[in-house]
């Protein structure tokens, strides 16, 4: 088993370049299928959950070629059976896109019931209304859920909560139906966005994206393109808390900075300073932090997926503080491998009380999920002595080159392959 060996305690100096977007990279590559031309897909990050969406698109018929690290070039149209199997898509939440994507292509769809992190029940009901006012009907047998229509028509959906997934879906599936579609409470979020602006690029008509209302007018055909994705505001957001948990001056480089502002703002009034320019940050702190209160929402709101990593962040500043988790229930399941480096820390309901102590200690824990996993990494490099992070499967899943990028600016960490060795299994004799 790997698993990720960090000694704490080094001041981070110099720059990080930020990869292109996970949760943009996961709905853009499904969008390829309702291309009738071959695409091109630059910025992309090389992670376990864009490799392996682009493994599915290529076990359903679809050819798909690396052209280098950071891009992909896919041609959809040999697509032939619009089915994704329990063993494509276990491991992947974001694999739900290809309901809306195959519903939009072949106005059919079997599409296993979608895996990833474990933190609470994301239910798909939002997701199968929207298809419904599309016009197709669905049923979930045997695990798979099967969505069939004559044809899809345009119509008005009311989301009654705010869903990324959802909104992506509804998306997917109406840029090509007839008529208009408008989607009422949509989500906000900056990768929904850079599917639109996708999905414009080859010939879409989607208006309104970034706000609560979206309108689409659907089209016959839509063609190949050349598109590069958006930076990584969650990869960013990771990177600012490790500068500030562990002290030091770091450079973001690629990066929005509107992206950023709900995580700018509550670093900034935990004391950390930020200096924003076109396309960078520069991140530094040499002070205590400062205690404050955090509540995620949807977007603009304070991200979800920034939650554990803020939360460590607080676990060292002077006071008490409050997380508040409004997006997903039992996302708090790291709080114990926290607590095994000395941090106090309180699970109420929906909230964490934390205590700030002076001081992390490095122990043995594990990465309870993606964002749990990057907080482990926060943490053992703000604490003193060796921490190791195991079940670091869940952060290969969303986070680029972490080792070299943290060692890159003064962290020592490492990639370890066994107990006795830290050389590749495939570089062994």
């Amino acid at each position: 088993m790997e698993k990720f060996e960090i000694h704490g305690g080094n001041v981070l100096n110099g720059t990080i370049k930020i990869s292109g977007a996970k949760n943009a990279a996961v709905a853009i590559i499904p969008a390829v299928i309702l291309s009738d031309g071959v695409c091109t897909i630059e910025n992309i990050p090389d992670i376990d959950d864009v490799n392996g969406m682009a493994e599915i698109l290529s076990k359903m018929g679809a050819s798909v070629k690396k052209i280098d690290k950071s891009a992909i070039e896919i041609d959809a149209r040999g697509i032939k059976d619009p089915v994704a199997t329990y063993d494509q898509v276990r491991n992947m939440r974001a694999s739900c896109y290809l309901m809306g994507a195959l519903l939009g292509r072949f106005c059919r769809a079997e599409v296993a019931l979608p895996g990833g992190c474990d933190f609470g029940v994301r239910p798909v009901d939002q997701h199968l209304k929207g298809f419904g006012v599309l016009g197709a009907e669905h049923q979930v047998d045997s695990g798979m859920i099967k969505l069939k229509a004559d044809s899809l028509t345009g119509s008005r959906v009311y989301f009654d909560v705010t869903s990324v997934g959802a909104t992506i879906n509804m998306m997917l599936a109406s840029v090509k139906a007839k008529g208009k579609t408008t989607i009422e409470n949509a989500a906000k979020e900056p990768h929904v966005v850079d599917l639109a602006n996708f999905l414009n690029t080859m010939g879409a008509d989607i208006r309104g994206a970034g706000t609560d209302v979206i309108k689409i007018n659907g089209v016959e055909t839509l063609k190949g393109v050349t598109y590069s994705i958006i930076p990584d505001q969650i990869e960013a957001g990771t990177y600012m808390a490790a500068v500030a948990f562990t002290g030091g001056d770091v450079t973001l480089q690629n990066v929005i900075p509107k992206h950023l502002e709900s995580i700018t703002a509550k670093l900034r009034e935990m004391g950390v300073v930020i200096e924003e320019n076109d396309d960078s940050v520069r991140v530094f702190c040499d002070k205590k932090l400062k205690r404050c209160n955090v509540k995620t929402m949807p977007h603009p709101g304070f991200p979800t997926d920034m939650q554990p990593q803020i939360a460590v962040l607080l676990t060292k500043a002077r006071g008490t503080s409050i997380v508040t988790e409004a997006v997903w229930d039992d996302r708090f399941k790291y709080i114990d491998e926290i607590r095994r480096m000395g941090a106090d820390l309180k699970v109420e309901g929906k909230s964490v009380v934390i205590e700030g102590v002076e001081k992390l200690t490095g122990a043995p824990v594990r990465a309870t999920d993606l964002r749990a996993g990057a907080a482990m990494i926060i943490a053992g490099l703000g604490a003193e002595g060796v921490t190791t992070v195991e079940e670091i499967h869940h952060i290969d899943r969303g986070y680029e080159d972490v080792i070299e990028k943290l060692t890159g600016v003064g962290a020592d960490i490492k990639r370890i392959y066994n107990e006795v060795s830290s050389v590749p299994p495939e570089q062994k004799k």
